[in-house]
This record gives C-alpha cells, sequence and structure tokens, in this order.
C-alpha cells in the first residue's frame, strides 16, 4: 500500500515537470473546447454604465448580450452614453453578445493516439530541446500520446481537460508498473526526486491551498448574500446648480436653482441574452402645466403650457412636474418608473424590443460623443438629433409604450424601428376639456388610437473613424405640439392655429461622427420637421430646420477627462403655408444660435464634475428677448 501511496504523491509532482510538455490524453473534441462561447463586447458605458439610464440602444451594446455585432462596430459614442443609454446602446448597442457555439457537434477525429516511441511523432526531431525528456517519457513510462496524424504539437497550449487525462493516465501507468513488479521501470531516484521536489515546495503548494479556501470562503458568502442570481443594481445621481442671465424683456435675472436627479435601475437576464430593464427616478425639476417654478419660466423663455424652451437643460425631464397624459401633477422628488423594456434576440441577426416606459433614443444608437445627461453636454440641444425627440421621444420619464426591431444587415450596418404609443394605458380620451378643443387627456387614449409615432434609423460604419446616422418618423398628435421639448415654439408648432388642432409630422435628419483620431472627433446633425393640420377643417403646414456642428475631446489634459464645443441653431421655422404663421403674433423674427462649451472632470471612477454654459442668441427665435446664458455645475456619482 505504501508504494501505491507513493507512487500517487509522486505521480503530481511527475505531472506537474511534465505537462508542459505534452498535450496528454485526448478530448472528444479539441477544437470545441477551445472555442466554447464567444463573447463581443462593446466598445460603453454607459459606460457602463455610467449608470444605463436613457439609451436602451447603447446599454444593449453594454450590457445585454444580444446578437448584435453590428453595434460593436457603428456605435462610437456607446461607451460614453452608457450613463444614460439602457438599451439597445446600450441597449441596446453601446457592443454587445455571447454567441454561444454548438455544443452538439460529433466528436472530432482529431483524437490522440498512445506512441510507444518518439520516432513515431513526426513534428518532434532529435534538434529539438525537449527530445531527450519527452524520448524518456515515451519510451519509459508510455504516458504520453500524440495525435493520430503523428504530430505531437509541442507548442500547442493544454487545456484543464487534457491537463486531467494525463495527469489520470500517467498515475494509471505508474501504479500499473510497480503492480506487476516491474520495479526496473520506475526508479527510486525517480521517486526519491518527485518526493524530494514536493518536500522543497511544501510551503508554496500550502499557501496556494490556503489561497484556494479562502477564495472559495468568500464565494460562497457571495453567493448566499448576493442580491439576485439574475439582477444587477447599477445607479445615477446627478445634482446640479443653474443659473441664468438674460431672456425676455423686463425679466430680472432668475435665482441660482440647486436640482437633482437620481436613478435606479435592474438589469435582469433570464437566459443570459435577453435583457429586462426597469428604471426607477426621483427629481425636483419644476413645471407642471403651466410652466411654474421652471428657470425657463422664469427667464420668459418658455411656453405658457409645458415649459419647453430652449434655455432648457440635459438632464431634466421634457415634462417636469406633471404627468402629460392626464395633465395630473407629480411631486418633487416623487419615485416613479422611467424605464420599463424587455429586449430579447430571436435570430442570430434580429433582436425585438417591448416595454410599457420606453423612449425613441433607447432604440437607436446616438452617433453624437456629446450625448450623456450626466457625463457630456450639458444642454438639451446638444445631445440628440431633433428627429429623435420628436412625439416625446426623450421625454426623460419613459412616456410611451412601445415595440421594435433591431436588425443587423452586416457588421457595418443595422436598421432599427419601432411603434409607440403614448397614451396605451388609457381606454378613451376624456370628454371634459382643459383648454378649448384640449381634452384633459391631451394625447388621446388606446394603444392604437390618439397620439403615436412610427420611428426608424439606419444606422452605419463606412470606415473606422466614421459613424453615420438616418433617421425618419411618421407622428400623429391630437394637439398642436411636436413633442421635443426643445422650443417654447414646440406648444403651438402651427402657428396661429388653435392648441386643439391634431397634426401630423414627417421628420427627417442624419447625424455623423468622424473621429480625427483617438482624442479628437467631430460631429454634426441636420434635421428637418414637416408639420402638417391633420384636421379637415384646417389647411395649415409649417417646416422646422435645426442643424448643429462640434468639436469633443477626449481625455483632455489629463485621463478620463472630456470636453466640448458646440455651436448651431435650433428648431426655427423656416415656412408656413395656408393658416400658420410663420412668425408668432409680437414676435420680432431672428435666426436663433446656440453657443455651447463643457469640461467634464473626472474625480474617480465613480464621480465626475462638469462646469460649462450655453448662449442663446436671439433666444426661441425671437430678437426681442436678450442674448441668454445658463451656466451649470453638474456632479454626478454612478454605481
Amino acid at each position: 500500500m505504501a508504494k501505491y501511496l507513493l507512487a500517487s504523491a509522486s505521480g503530481m509532482g511527475f505531472l506537474c515537470l511534465i505537462a508542459w510538455l505534452s498535450p496528454v490524453q485526448a478530448l472528444p473534441s479539441l477544437e470545441i473546447a477551445d472555442q466554447n462561447l464567444t463573447v463581443n463586447q462593446d466598445d460603453g458605458s454607459h459606460q457602463k454604465n455610467d449608470s444605463h439610464q436613457g439609451n436602451l440602444a447603447n446599454n444593449i451594446s453594454s450590457e445585454l448580450p444580444i446578437a448584435n455585432e453590428s453595434d460593436k462596430n457603428i456605435s462610437s459614442v456607446n461607451q460614453q452614453q452608457k450613463n444614460q443609454n439602457l438599451g439597445l446602446d446600450y441597449a441596446v448597442n453601446s457592443e454587445q453578445e455571447i454567441i454561444p457555439q454548438s455544443t452538439n457537434a460529433s466528436p472530432s477525429s482529431d483524437k490522440l493516439a498512445q506512441v510507444t516511441s518518439v520516432s513515431q511523432l513526426s513534428d518532434v526531431q532529435p534538434t529539438d530541446w525537449a527530445f531527450q525528456a519527452l524520448q524518456s517519457l515515451v519510451e519509459r513510462y508510455g504516458c504520453i500520446a500524440g495525435y493520430p496524424n503523428q504530430t505531437y504539437r509541442g507548442n500547442r497550449a493544454m487545456t484543464r481537460y487534457e491537463f486531467a487525462a494525463g495527469l489520470n493516465a500517467c498515475l494509471e501507468r505508474i501504479n500499473e508498473l510497480i503492480a506487476t513488479a516491474t520495479a526496473d521501470l520506475v526508479k527510486k531516484e525517480d521517486l526519491a526526486t518527485l518526493q524530494k521536489l514536493q518536500e522543497q515546495f511544501a510551503e508554496e503548494l500550502t499557501t496556494l491551498r490556503g489561497r484556494v479556501d479562502a477564495v472559495e470562503a468568500r464565494t460562497a458568502k457571495l453567493e448566499a448574500n448576493q442580491f439576485s442570481t439574475t439582477t444587477k443594481l447599477n445607479g445615477e445621481v446627478i445634482i446640479a446648480g443653474v443659473g441664468a442671465t438674460g431672456g425676455a424683456p423686463n425679466k430680472s435675472d432668475s435665482n441660482i436653482i440647486l436640482v437633482n436627479r437620481v436613478r435606479l435601475n435592474l438589469t435582469t437576464s433570464f437566459t443570459g441574452k435577453d435583457l429586462l430593464i426597469t428604471g426607477l427616478q426621483a427629481y425636483n425639476f419644476l413645471g407642471g402645466a403651466d410652466g411654474q417654478g421652471s428657470l425657463q419660466q422664469s427667464l420668459g423663455l418658455a411656453a405658457p403650457l409645458l415649459s419647453a424652451s430652449s434655455a432648457r437643460t440635459s438632464f431634466e425631464p421634457q415634462f417636469p412636474g406633471i404627468n402629460v397624459n392626464t395633465l395630473s401633477g407629480v411631486g418633487a422628488n416623487s419615485i416613479q418608473i422611467y424605464k420599463l423594456l424587455y429586449i430579447f434576440p430571436v435570430a442570430n441577426k434580429l433582436t425585438l424590443f417591448a416595454g410599457t416606459a420606453a423612449e425613441t433614443s433607447d432604440a437607436f444608437p446616438t452617433i453624437t460623443p456629446f450625448y450623456g445627461e450626466g457625463q457630456e453636454s450639458i444642454s438639451r440641444f446638444a445631445g440628440l438629433n431633433p428627429v429623435v425627440r420628436v412625439s416625446g421621444g426623450t421625454s426623460g420619464t419613459g412616456l410611451a409604450s412601445a415595440a421594435g426591431f433591431i436588425y443587423n444587415i452586416s457588421p457595418n450596418l443595422d436598421l432599427r424601428a419601432l411603434y409607440g404609443s403614448v397614451n396605451a394605458n388609457l381606454p378613451e380620451k376624456s370628454a371634459t376639456e382643459a383648454l378649448p378643443g384640449v381634452s384633459t387627456t391631451p394625447l388621446g387614449g388606446g394603444l392604437f388610437s390618439g397620439s403615436s409615432i412610427v420611428a426608424a434609423q439606419l444606422t452605419f460604419k463606412p470606415s473606422r473613424d466614421l459613424d453615420i446616422g438616418l433617421n425618419y418618423a411618421n407622428s400623429y398628435h391630437e394637439i398642436n405640439i411636436l413633442g421635443t421639448g426643445l422650443i417654447s415654439s414646440d406648444i403651438g408648432a402651427l402657428a396661429g392655429v388653435a392648441a386643439g388642432t391634431p397634426v401630423t409630422l414627417n421628420s427627417v435628419g442624419g447625424t455623423v461622427t468622424w473621429r480625427l483620431s483617438p482624442k479628437i472627433a467631430l460631429s454634426g446633425y441636420g434635421a428637418a420637421l414637416f408639420v402638417d393640420a391633420s384636421s379637415n377643417s384646417v389647411d395649415a403646414s409649417t417646416t422646422f430646420t435645426s442643424w448643429m456642428v462640434g468639436v469633443h475631446f477626449n481625455d483632455l489634459f489629463k485621463s478620463g477627462n472630456n470636453a466640448g464645443i458646440i455651436f448651431g441653431q435650433p428648431l426655427y421655422r423656416t415656412d408656413a403655408g395656408g393658416s400658420a404663421q410663420l412668425t408668432p403674433t409680437g414676435d420680432n423674427r431672428a435666426t436663433p444660435y446656440h453657443l455651447e462649451a463643457y469640461y467634464r472632470v473626472k474625480v474617480s471612477d465613480n464621480i465626475s464634475i462638469t462646469p460649462g454654459a450655453f448662449v442663446l442668441f436671439n433666444p426661441e427665435g425671437n430678437s426681442n428677448n436678450e442674448t441668454t446664458t445658463v451656466g451649470v455645475l453638474r456632479t454626478t456619482f454612478t454605481f
């Protein structure tokens, strides 16, 4: 018995010495063992996250393991946007997939076979530095194998399964030699050497066993106390000071305000390929139906309803303080579900998504590096193409119920589309009027009636440093609005036409980002929104246009610090027909311009501070308004 124990113990040291020399015994399929799973990571980030809050497209990229290889190549901004993107960049986009390879393949013919002489191995030459060692192991112990094609492949990496198989084979061989009394083959000198090596490395082996035991104990503790086996929790907290000067004539400067927005996101996967996103948020921005308490209203630059304005920051909701579906109030720091969305792949190139609290931006890669409500641009104007914001597409509160798809045409080209209804939970339109012709459920009622949108984006990457996104949206509104929240004319899109007039919008736009170097990128967008009255009793139409160009800097002065300089034209009426007015009554028509600069300082992996300001020339397209400056000091915590 002592001999057998000695042989087994010595065999372990013996294998440790020879493991790097041999492919040992065979696995049924070595190629499959090497493949296992193909895991495609995305380029954010949030960013990862950062906190994954707004853009599903980027989030799908970083969080969701979907079959979406094209996102990996297409979305250059996803990593920086992950903090906002819960979805398909993320969310979905971002980059992203786990593609299981077939594990049911038939056993490989590339199977190892026992050899009795090193000369049988065609790729082992007498001049090889390990030739004598292999010759001794093969001819003395007979526990080294080769492949059926008479090769040894000495430079090939060995898998854990192969090592286990080889260890077992050599132990059995040594015990067999001892059992058959062929003591000559297992020399006492060899066994003594192996035992001496074990004694010399006893301290290291003990330490290693102790570390393994500690890791196992910690792992067991984490498993016992983990939040969930299927769900991850991440969050983002924004605290910002905002001040402004200028505004409408005879308006005094507003006080500096301190605002916050908190988001907690639960991302759950049931199969490893799907993703359920549940987002909770609270904020203290004010506004309500008449805009009271908002910074924009104090400047005199907000619409008389819902506080739409060009003086809006990137991280405040489109309809603060109000549930726009029912015109009911929402208290400051009330907890709401702002995201509820499920994403799942159905084929190698096709992914579907659906949810009752979603936004258009969740499905579409943002392209521009300025998007990132908690990390990048400080204004609503700079982050996204206006076409994506149409119909409350970026309300910040998950306004719409939506369903759609992502189809990866090629690694550098994908198509995404969705249908969204902002009143799907309302069984019928209220008969009560808030204003003449405007119901207390102003967006209508039902999944397929009332206000709705069909939107699509074609995203492609013609070269490594160029990203392009083309957008189209067709939407119907029960009332006379654009639903972007970008300018005061967003409310009363057809100037001079009653607020209760339904409208149809056809919106087109494009966004381009060109990376001149790893640290500098040029980005811009252009958009046109064509608005037509949908009432048989009204003939009116209006065209809005907008454009933006900017320079984005990565790692400016210090790694992790980003900056941006942005200039452009906010949405502006360029044409009007029928009974629609080109210039609202009382305005002095002038082209508006927006100039912005910000610098994000990375304090740590979880904290950043962004000082910045934007200047509005001819705010709201009215030269009667004074040049307006909005300054922001934003602190963002992610976890």
